[in-house]
Parts: C-alpha cells; sequence; structure tokens
C-alpha cells in the first residue's frame, strides 16, 4: 500500500505540476503535447507501460523515478554544452560577413575606377564618330533632298513634253506622281521643298486641267448642255454623235483620272482659307461631304454663272421677300438635267469604275449654291418676322421636293441643318409661338368659336368639335409637319416643348372662357367649351402613342432634356423610358380634370332642374293609392310627366350638343345621380300602398327607364336602388313576411346561414333580384309598405 501511495503521490505531483524540468524533459523525448489532459494521458500510459497492471510492480517505482532523473540530467547537460558553443561560431559568422563586405565596397570602387578610365579613353573616339555620323546623316538629308527636286524637275519636264507632244494620259500620271511626292512630304520639315512642289504641281495641274475643260466646255455645248428650260423631246442624236461621245467619254475619263490632284489642291486652299480668315455669319457651315467629281464641277460652271447672275446683286430676282424663286430654280434645273445625267454622264462614270450617281452629283453641286444663298439671307431675315417665316416654309417645301421628287438621299445634308444654327432655330421658335399666340386670340374671338363646321354631318360630327379646338389642334399638326423633317432630335424636343406650352396656354384660356359660361352649364357655348376639352384630350392622347411622340419620348429621356423631364421623377423617367406613359401625361391630367369638374357641374344643374320638377312627385300620396290589378289600365302619374318631360328633353339636347364619348358619361352620370334622388327622395320619404308600388313600379319600368333605353340595352342596371326597391315594395304579402322574419332573425341572433344549411338573408336577396341593397336597406323598405308585414 506504501508502493500505491508513492504512485499517487508522483502522480499528483505530475498533475499539480505539469512544468517540472525533470518531467517536461523527459516527456518531450517522447514527443507529447504540453496540453495538460493530454500530458495527463501519456504520464498514465507510461507507467501502464512500465508497471503494467501487477500491484507487486508498483516496488520498482522508486528506481524508475531515479531513472527519469538521470535523463534529466543528462539532457540538462547536452543543453549547457550547446549553449555555450554557440556565440563563438556567431562571432565567426559576423566577421566572415564583416570581410566580405569590405571586399565587396573594394570591388565596386576598382570597378567604378576602370570604367571611368574606358569612358575618357572611348569619349574622343565616340565624339568623332557621332560627327562623322552626323555629317553622313546630313549628306544622306540633302541627297534625298537633291533627288527630290530632280524627281520634280524630271516629272515638270515630262508633263511639259507630253502636253508639246498632246499625250494628256501620260501628262496626267506624271501629276498624279506629283501628288502622291506631295503627300509623302506633308510630315518633313523642308518647306521650301513643298512650297516649290506645290506651286509646280498647280501650275501644271491647271494647265491640264482648263484644257480638258475648254475641250469638255466645246462637247457639252454641242450636246446642247446646260439644259435650262424642260426638254420638248428625248435626247436626240446627231450627225457626228458617235464622235461626240466618244470625245465626251475620253474627257470625262481624263477629266476623273486627274480627279486626285485636283482634290489634294482644292483640301490645301480650302485649309488655308479657313485658318487664314475668320467666317463673317455665325450660321453652321453645311456637312462636307466628298468633294464634287470633277467633271461634275465643270458642267456646274455655266448653272453656277446663271445662279449668280440672277439671285445676286441688284437684280430684280434677287429679292429677299422671294426665295421661292431660286429655290424653283434650281428645282427645274435638276429635274430638266436628270435625264442628260443619266443617259450621258452616269454610263461612263461607270465604265471608269466609279460607284458615284451622276444625277446626285449635280445636285450636290446645285444644293451648294442654294446653301450658301440660304445662310446669307437668313441672316439678314432674322428681324423681320414675316419674311423670316416665308424663307423658313420654302425651305422646308424645297426640303421635301428634294427628297421627294428628286430623290435626294437622306444622308446627304440638305438645308435644314442651316436652320439649326442658334440664332436662327430660336428665331424660328419665337415667331413659331408668336404666331401661335396671334392665331389663338383670334380663333376664340372669331364669330363661329363654338360652332362645329361638320355640324350637318352627322357622321363625321361624332366629336363635335367647336371650330377653334379643331384649329387649334390643325394649328399643333402644322408645326409638327413642319418640325418633323428636322434632323436634329434636340431641336424637335424644343419645338414639342412649344406646342405643350401652347397647350397649356389654350387650356388656360378655355377654363377663362368656362368660368364666364358655367352661370348657364346647359348652354351650347359652354358644352361646345366641354367638346373641345375632350377633342384636345383625345388628339393628345392619339399622339402619345404616335411613332413619332414615341421616338421623341425616347430622345428627351436619353438626352436629358431638361425642359420636358424638369419636374419628373425618377420613377416617372422610367416609365417614360419604358414607353409606359407619354410626354403629354402631365398635360393630359390637367384636361381631364377641367373635363371632369365641368361634367359635374353640368350633371348638377341638369340634376337641379329635374329634382324642382319632380318636387310634386315626390309628394305623391303613395300610400292611399288603390291597387290596379290590371296593367293595361294602368298610366304615367300625373304629376311625374314633368319630371320626365324633363328628363327626356335633357337628354336629348345634351346627345345634341355634347360628343359621344361625353354623352356617354353625361347619361350614365344623370342616371346615377337619378337613382340616387328617386330612391332617398321618392320612395325613403313616403310610405307606399300596394297600389302606391305597383304605380312606382310602373312608373318606373315602363316610363323613366325606356327614356334611357335608347342609349343602352337594359337601362335598368343603371338604376338599381329604384329597381330593387320596387322588387322589395311589390312583394306579395306572403312573400314580405317571410323575408322580414329572415332578415330580422339574422339581424338579432347573428346567425350563421351558411354554416347552419338554412337558407341566409343574402341569398334570399339574390333570389330575389335584390344585388345592390342591404338587409339593413331591405328592411328599411319593407317597414315603408302599407301592411306592415309581421306585426
Amino acid at each position: 500500500m506504501a508502493a500505491g501511495t508513492e504512485v499517487e503521490i508522483e502522480v499528483s505531483k505530475l498533475k499539480d505540476h505539469p512544468s517540472n524540468p525533470v518531467y517536461t524533459t523527459s516527456l518531450d523525448s517522447e514527443s507529447f503535447s504540453t496540453d495538460a489532459e493530454d500530458q495527463q494521458d501519456y504520464v498514465v500510459k507510461y507507467l501502464e507501460k512500465e508497471l503494467g497492471s501487477d500491484l507487486k510492480s508498483l516496488k520498482n517505482v522508486g528506481d524508475l523515478l531515479e531513472k527519469l532523473r538521470e535523463e534529466n540530467n543528462v539532457l540538462e547537460g547536452q543543453v549547457l554544452t550547446v549553449s555555450s558553443s554557440v556565440p563563438p561560431k556567431v562571432s565567426e559568422a559576423l566577421s566572415t560577413a564583416a570581410d566580405a563586405g569590405c571586399s565587396l565596397v573594394d570591388l565596386l570602387q576598382r570597378e567604378q575606377f576602370i570604367s571611368n578610365m574606358l569612358n575618357q579613353g572611348a569619349q574622343p573616339w565616340m565624339d568623332n564618330l557621332g560627327q562623322m555620323l552626323n555629317q553622313v546623316d546630313t549628306i544622306g538629308r540633302h541627297m534625298k533632298y537633291l533627288r527630290c527636286l530632280q524627281r520634280i524637275e524630271e516629272l515638270s519636264a515630262a508633263v511639259q513634253q507630253c502636253l508639246m507632244t498632246s499625250s494628256v494620259w501620260e501628262a496626267i500620271r506624271a501629276v498624279d506622281s506629283m501628288a502622291v511626292l506631295d503627300t509623302g512630304l506633308n510630315q518633313s520639315g523642308c518647306f521650301h521643298l513643298q512650297d516649290f512642289l506645290q506651286e509646280t504641281l498647280h501650275f501644271w495641274h491647271k494647265i491640264i486641267k482648263d484644257r480638258l475643260a475648254s475641250d469638255f466646255e466645246k462637247v457639252l455645248t454641242q450636246l446642247q448642255w446646260p439644259i435650262v428650260t424642260p426638254p420638248t423631246q428625248s435626247l436626240t442624236p446627231t450627225a457626228n454623235h458617235q464622235e461626240i461621245n466618244s470625245q465626251l467619254e475620253l474627257l470625262v475619263t481624263q477629266l476623273l483620272a486627274l480627279q486626285t490632284s485636283d482634290d489634294l489642291l482644292s483640301q490645301r486652299a480650302l485649309a488655308s482659307c479657313v485658318t487664314s480668315t475668320q467666317p463673317v455669319s455665325s450660321v453652321a457651315p453645311p456637312s462636307k461631304g466628298p468633294p464634287l467629281c470633277l467633271p461634275i464641277q465643270i458642267m456646274l460652271l455655266p448653272l453656277s454663272r446663271r445662279f449668280r447672275y440672277h439671285f445676286y446683286g441688284n437684280r430684280q430676282t434677287n429679292s429677299l421677300s422671294k426665295p421661292e424663286w431660286y429655290l424653283t430654280q434650281v428645282l427645274m434645273w435638276m429635274s430638266n438635267s436628270s435625264t442628260f445625267m443619266e443617259e450621258k454622264i452616269q454610263p461612263i462614270l461607270e465604265r471608269a469604275g466609279v460607284t458615284t450617281s451622276a444625277r446626285v452629283e449635280l445636285c450636290r453641286g446645285l444644293l451648294s449654291l442654294v446653301q450658301e444663298k440660304v445662310a446669307s439671307d437668313a441672316s439678314r431675315l432674322l428681324y423681320d418676322d414675316m419674311l423670316f417665316c416665308h424663307l423658313v416654309e420654302e425651305v422646308l417645301q424645297f426640303e421635301k421636293e428634294l427628297r421627294c421628287n428628286q430623290s435626294y438621299p437622306a444622308v446627304l445634308p440638305g438645308l435644314l441643318h442651316l436652320l439649326l444654327e442658334d440664332a436662327i432655330l430660336q428665331k424660328w421658335l419665337t415667331v413659331e409661338k408668336k404666331m401661335a399666340v396671334e392665331k389663338m386670340d383670334s380663333m376664340l374671338s372669331a364669330e363661329g368659336a363654338w360652332s362645329s363646321q361638320y355640324k350637318d354631318i352627322s357622321d363625321m360630327d361624332e366629336l363635335k368639335a367647336p371650330d377653334c379646338a379643331e384649329t387649334f389642334m390643325t394649328l399643333l399638326q402644322v408645326i409638327t409637319e413642319r418640325y418633323r423633317t428636322l434632323p436634329c432630335p434636340s431641336a424637335q424636343l424644343k419645338f414639342l416643348g412649344l406646342q405643350r406650352e401652347l397647350v397649356d396656354d389654350f387650356r388656360i384660356r378655355l377654363t377663362q372662357v368656362m368660368k364666364e359660361e358655367s352661370r348657364c352649364p346647359l348652354g351650347v357655348r359652354y358644352c361646345a367649351i366641354l367638346n373641345a376639352v375632350n377633342y384636345i384630350y383625345t388628339i393628345l392622347g392619339d399622339w402619345g402613342d404616335n411613332v413619332f411622340f414615341l421616338q421623341l419620348q425616347q430622345s428627351a429621356v436619353s438626352l436629358g432634356e431638361e425642359m420636358l423631364l424638369g419636374g419628373l421623377g425618377v420613377m416617372d423617367v422610367g416609365r417614360l423610358a419604358s414607353l409606359e406613359g407619354s410626354l403629354f401625361e402631365g398635360l393630359l391630367a390637367l384636361l381631364d380634370r377641367l373635363k371632369g369638374d365641368m361634367m359635374g357641374r353640368l350633371l348638377e344643374w341638369t340634376m337641379r332642374e329635374i329634382a324642382e320638377k319632380a318636387k310634386p312627385y315626390c309628394q305623391d300620396r303613395w300610400l292611399s293609392l288603390p291597387s290596379q290589378y290590371d296593367l293595361s289600365t294602368m298610366s304615367l302619374s300625373s304629376s311625374a310627366c314633368p319630371m320626365m318631360l324633363c328628363v327626356r328633353d335633357r337628354l336629348l339636347n345634351l346627345h345634341q350638343v355634347l360628343s359621344l364619348s361625353l354623352f356617354q358619361l353625361a347619361w350614365q352620370g344623370l342616371a346615377e345621380r337619378l337613382d340616387n334622388f328617386l330612391y332617398q327622395d321618392v320612395i325613403l320619404s313616403n310610405h307606399f300602398s300596394d297600389g302606391g308600388a305597383a304605380q312606382l313600379q310602373f312608373d318606373m319600368t315602363r316610363n323613366l327607364f325606356p327614356l334611357f333605353g335608347h342609349y343602352c340595352k337594359r337601362p335598368e342596371n343603371f338604376f338599381k336602388h329604384v329597381k330593387e326597391a320596387c322588387i322589395i315594395l311589390s312583394l306579395n304579402l306572403g312573400s314580405a313576411i317571410l323575408l322580414r322574419n329572415l332578415l330580422k332573425e339574422s339581424e338579432e341572433e347573428m346567425r350563421d346561414w351558411a354554416g347552419a344549411g338554412d337558407l341566409s338573408p343574402q341569398s334570399a336577396l339574390h333570389e330575389l333580384g335584390v344585388y345592390c341593397l342591404a338587409s339593413c336597406d331591405v328592411l328599411i323598405l319593407l317597414n315603408l309598405r302599407a301592411c306592415r308585414t309581421g306585426q
């Protein structure tokens, strides 16, 4: 037991002192974890291994402890030996590293010294070599310069020789070589050489061009060009037409071959003109397409001279008030020359491999004359509204005829871009608004402003729009047609903003006139104003679905047009982007509100008149009327006649003066108000005998409902309260008693009829045809019967 006690004491020591050096050293040699629990497990396993499960072996614990102590001492001695030997080795390594660093510095200094010596010795050689290379480069550039100069002189001499021997093709090729050489020298700094080459090129190009142009003009004269009057017959061949056609083709082909150098010189002249001069006018220059082909340029010369002769200077034909003179003249030249261009010039261009349309090229050349003239006139007419408007109208008409009749390609600019210059566009918008406001004033004050021009034609007068509203929308449509063809979406959006402003202005004017007429809402003018509001609302709704305005809507969203989108939130802009809304939504909401207010006032006045006529009917002695079992002998209550006549007359009048859609709203609204009035003031305000109930039902079903039967198939559906009240009041006594008991039990006991399986009050009412009235309302009606059911 003493041995066992010693073992327990040693184990407890291991538990209480896991950091004891004796134990930790031995355990580290066995590579076990330092965790307390793992350490305990390891000790237990170690003791089991050394001592086993035999209790007698516990006497060896002392020997085991002594053995472990000896191992611990040996390990401590090894650690002390290693610790004492490490510092000398580290010192030796640091000393070696310091020596290596000193050696490295010495090597670097020697390397720098040798490098400096080599550089000092090689520098003179490098300087001499650099000078020699610079001399070689200079001589090379001089050689190239001289070769270029020699090449220019050779080409110049070749051109001169070719012209002397009439070798035009060789001369053209030499000039083209000069043009290629000139293009190659563009990036060089040899400005004098460039100037010399350009002057030489221009000199020989002009000589060749003048010679070919002279011959070409002679041939064109023989072909009766220019054609300034409509040809009376097709182009008839002359006696020597084959020779003329051959000369024409040869000259056109040679001029086309000269096109490269001509384009080069034209571009250089244009560039120098732009850099050396400032533009006099702020008008945006037309978009420059490719240069006109040289034959077309020459063909345009006589037409250009005629144009400038007639439409510039002090000629009577040069009138700012008559832009149609020169616009029409140019269109006539285009039309008259189209056959000649297609039959004579186009085949030559195609055989020469030119894909350009001769007719389009001629139109483009003539259009450049018109562009210059319109730009000049427009800037001079900014302070004359009438002449400016006339010019814009003529330009728009010219553009339309140019695109339609002359089939001028849409990708090429016409005249519309001239109207987009800031000053001109702003003037156009200002004049457009001024003219529109003046027309609004005149159309609203006109004698027949509130009458429809189609009033005698029923098929065309569904909307019954008054003349002022129709004229106004026509005005807006004309504005749309004017700016529809503009090539710039932002400019189109400015006109759309103007249209919205005009619509709102017209709405305000209609509101002002309506307030003056609101004293008599049943009058013709008041109804005409209502028709006008509805007409504008309908047209704007249709415009919101129009492809053109949908495209403008997308443009407004993409451009972020502040004028049109400024008051809209992110959600509203998103709806516009997804085409769920329209740019007219704000105006439509205002017009719809105005229409609703006017319709409400109209129905209110109508009901006031009907209620006045219905007073005797409301005060009838329904309780004292005798029962009548023969319906054929029944007639309309005499007290109801004024009310029925008033309803009939008002329906006929509204049908005549209101548009179809408005009349639908009017009679349905009137039916709803009349239903409530009869239910409240006639039915709930009286008691009814069987005869009174039968008379009421006869008045309603045989007289009132048919008045509305002209406009719908089942008019009783618009008088639900009256119809169902008549059903309840006309029930026979037994059915009325059962129904009353059923409703009373339901009201008092609050039973669940559906769960109980009995007939529910709702089902009972539905069987009778009562869907609108509640159970409490039915009880009230049952109590209005002369024979109190269930009492």
